[in-house]
C-alpha cells in the first residue's frame, strides 16, 4: 500500500514539474533560431550572444546578412523601445540607450508582471489573461510565457519569463510587416 501511494504521489509531482513549462535563457554564445516574416517573406535568422559587463551583443545571421548588434547593460535594464533593424546598415550596429534588440527591458517585464501591463515604443502593452493564447512550444517543449497585446493596434507579443533576459519568443500582427518565431535554442 505505502509502495502504491508513494508511485502516486511520485508520478503526480512528475506531471506537476512538467506542466510548468520551461523558460529558455542567454548565456555566451546562445544560439536563438528565429523564423522570421518580413514584409511578405519568409526567412531563418539565428542570433549568437556575446555577454560583456558593457552590453549584450547579438551575432545576427540571416540570408548573407551578418552584424554584431549591441544592446547596452542600460537598454537592458531600463530600455523603452524595441529596434527592427534587420542588420543591415552597418557589420556592428550600436543601438540607442533606450533600445533592445529581440526583448524587453528588465523594468518593462517588471511593470507587466506588477502591473500587468507596459509601455515600449509608445505603445501600452497589456497582459492577455487567456491562458489558452499563453501557449508556445520550442522543439516540442512548452515554454512559460506571458501573452500580451498592444492597446493601439492588433500586434501579440509571446514573452518567456525571464526577468534577465526577457525574449520575445513570438510577435504577430506586426503592423511594420515584421513578425518572428523562436524555433530552436542552443547553448554552445
Amino acid at each position: 500500500m505505502k509502495n502504491t501511494i508513494f508511485t502516486v504521489l511520485f508520478c503526480g509531482i512528475i506531471q506537476l514539474v512538467s506542466a510548468q513549462g520551461f523558460v529558455p535563457t542567454i548565456k555566451n554564445n546562445t544560439e536563438l533560431h528565429y523564423i522570421c516574416k518580413l514584409h511578405g517573406q519568409t526567412r531563418t535568422l539565428t542570433l549568437t550572444s556575446k555577454i560583456t559587463a558593457d552590453a549584450l551583443v547579438l551575432k545576427l545571421d540571416t540570408r548573407d546578412v551578418n552584424s554584431n548588434i549591441v544592446t547596452t547593460t542600460e537598454a537592458l535594464k531600463n530600455g523603452n523601445a524595441l529596434s527592427y533593424n534587420q542588420g543591415e546598415d552597418a557589420p556592428i550596429l550600436n543601438l540607442k540607450s533606450n533600445e533592445t534588440f529581440f526583448m524587453i527591458s528588465q523594468s518593462a517585464y517588471q511593470d507587466l508582471v506588477k502591473n500587468n501591463k507596459f509601455v515600449y515604443n509608445n505603445t501600452t502593452y497589456v497582459l492577455d489573461q487567456d491562458t489558452d493564447k499563453n501557449s508556445i512550444t520550442i522543439e516540442g517543449k512548452s515554454v512559460d510565457a506571458l501573452h500580451i497585446i498592444a492597446q493601439i493596434d492588433e500586434t501579440e507579443m509571446w514573452i518567456v519569463k525571464n526577468p534577465e533576459y526577457p525574449l520575445i519568443c513570438k510577435i504577430t500582427k506586426n503592423p511594420l510587416g515584421i513578425n518572428w518565431t523562436l524555433v530552436k535554442i542552443v547553448d554552445k
